[in-house]
This record gives structure tokens, C-alpha cells and sequence, in this order.
């Protein structure tokens, strides 16, 4: 699949939990259908938002399946494989995993362990050699403790084509532009963190794997595609409107935050699993708050045009 497939938005989708904290399969399939119907480009399953990590082997299986069957089709699909901390099982896995019906693979850097900028390299040289689909870098070092540079992800990028982009979520703006001015003419650069998308499209990026899509789809792929086509009078616009909620969505940790918008929204409830903890009722509130100042601005005329 051609990498500008993955330009644009896509969308890290939450695992919607029951109170007892089984899988809420009708849940998601509401959620599928709201961002595909809100003009997302494309789907990640199993990502952090998805809570992956807390999921057992069988259940990560089940949801793809899951949602590989909703989805049908109607936008491309990318596996989140976490980049164990382990190379050697983590390349048996993906020799051994079925990917039918799916697009891409992204993975993150090895976590705990620390690596320094040799080992990540090798590690994900490792990862494509045996992928059986293009592979989307996640560089979060906020999560793994270890930063996957600008000269790692180029480097990467320039020696195998299996690299088709990173979701760069390091925060780090400078970084971002660094990347963006020396990657490879296909190398895609898409935000991981949604409140820098608009000025790191501002740079150059091609996109973002969003969290704030599984709530508000149409409003966030609405401000991308704006960016992407230089018009960022109406992306400033929809971004402005948005951007008093983002903070709520992190002040406990994602995804107990968008996990409480889409409560409020009434797609599914807020429950996450342990170590998580469910978004409290005081930052409920003011999320609350701040997304009834989103539905009091009109944005009919950005999202038409």
C-alpha cells in the first residue's frame, strides 16, 4: 500500500470497557462508525489509546478481528505490535501473527530497557526484516524512556524501504522539523501529539494518529485536511475550537480522558483497567465544560469548506 494512504488522520481507537471491565464490543463498533462516518483517513487498533497493554494475547486477536469486520473495508487499518523490550520474541511474533485485512504495522521502540541510538536502530532493523507490511515507527519517549533521535528515524527511513513513516510524539517541535527537513521524499512525518499537529503541518507533516478523533472526528480531520492544503485560516479556526479540551484529556493519563469525553458523548463509559484509573469526577466537569464551549461554536462553515 502507497504510504500517502496514511496522510492525513488517523485515529488511535479506544478499547470501551463494560463495568466489569470486559469488552465493549457493541461500544466500538459505535465509535468505528462515528470516525469513519466523521471522514477519518484511517484507523490504528491496539495502541496505546487502545489500551493494549492490558489486554491479554486473545483479547489483542479479538478486537482486531473485531474491527477489521466493522470497518469493512471502508478505510485502511494499522495493527499497533508494541515494541517489546525483547527483539528476539518480538520478531517471532510478527513472523507467526496473521495481519490479513490489515495495512500497516506500527510499533514503538523498546521501552525499559533504554537502549542507546545503536541498539533502537538495530532493533527496528530487525523488525523489518521480518514485517510482513509496511511499518510506522512510534517514537513516544515519554512511555518508552528512550527518544528515537532525528539522525535514528532517518537513518532508519534511508535503509529500508519497510519504514514508511513515524508517528513522532516526542513533543519536541525542534526535533520535528529536523526529521521533516531530512527525511526521504516518501517518508511520512505524522503527529503524535494532537496539540502540535497544526504547527507541525505548518512545517511540513502529512498528518496525525489522533486521540481527540475517536471524540471529535470530523472537527480534528476537518482542521488537517485545511492544514494540508495551506489553509490555515480555517485550520486555525477548528484548532482553536478544540484547544481548550486537549488538556483535559491528558491531566490523568490517556485514555481515562478521552474515554470521559466519549462518555459524555454517550458512545460508551469511561472504565479503563488497572493501573489505569477512571478520569475523576472534578476533571470530568471541567472536560465537560469545556466541551459544551465546543458545541456553542459554529463550525458548520469550516467543515464544509
Amino acid at each position: 500500500m502507497s504510504p500517502s494512504k496514511f496522510r492525513g488522520t488517523g485515529v488511535a481507537l479506544v478499547t470501551p470497557f463494560r463495568e466489569d471491565k470486559a469488552i465493549d464490543y457493541p461500544a466500538l463498533e459505535r465509535i468505528i462508525d462515528h470516525t469513519i462516518a466523521g471522514g477519518v483517513d484511517y484507523l490504528v487498533c491496539l495502541g496505546t489509546t487502545g489500551e493494549a497493554i492490558t489486554l491479554s494475547a486473545q483479547e489483542c486477536r479479538e478486537v482486531l478481528d473485531f474491527t477489521i469486520k466493522v470497518v469493512a473495508e471502508r478505510v485502511p487499518i494499522v495493527a499497533g505490535f508494541f515494541g517489546s523490550n525483547h527483539t528476539a520474541r518480538l520478531v517471532e511474533e510478527l513472523q507467526e501473527y496473521d495481519f490479513h485485512g490489515v495495512s500497516a504495522i506500527m510499533s514503538s521502540s523498546p521501552s525499559y530497557n533504554k537502549p542507546n541510538q545503536e541498539g533502537i536502530f538495530q532493533h527496528y532493523m530487525a523488525v523489518a526484516a521480518v514485517a510482513p507490511l509496511p511499518l510506522i515507527i512510534y517514537n513516544v519517549p515519554g512511555r518508552t524512556a528512550s527518544n528515537v533521535t532525528a539522525d535514528t528515524l532517518v537513518r532508519l527511513a534511508n535503509s529500508s524501504s519497510k519504514f514508511i513513516a513515524v508517528k513522532e510524539a516526542s513533543g519536541d517541535l525542534v526535533q520535528g522539523m529536523q526529521i521533516l527537513k531530512r527525511r526521504p521524499e516518501d517518508f511520512l512525518v505524522i503527529s503524535g501529539d494532537d496539540p502540535l499537529t497544526l504547527p507541525l503541518l505548518g512545517c511540513g507533516a502529512d498528518g496525525v494518529i489522533s486521540v481527540i478523533g475517536n471524540a471529535y472526528p470530523a472537527e480534528f480531520s476537518g482542521m488537517v485536511r485545511a492544514g494540508l492544503r495551506g489553509d490555515f485560516e480555517t485550520a486555525r479556526r477548528l484548532n482553536d475550537a478544540l484547544l481548550d479540551v486537549h488538556p483535559c484529556l491528558y491531566a490523568e493519563g490517556n485514555p481515562a480522558g478521552i474515554k470521559a469525553a466519549l462518555e459524555i458523548l454517550g458512545f460508551c463509559g469511561r472504565q479503563v483497567r488497572l493501573p489505569l484509573v477512571a478520569l475523576s469526577e472534578a476533571t470530568k466537569a471541567k472536560l465537560q465544560q469545556e466541551m459544551q464551549q465546543v458545541r456553542a461554536v459554529n463550525l458548520t462553515p469550516s467543515l464544509t469548506t
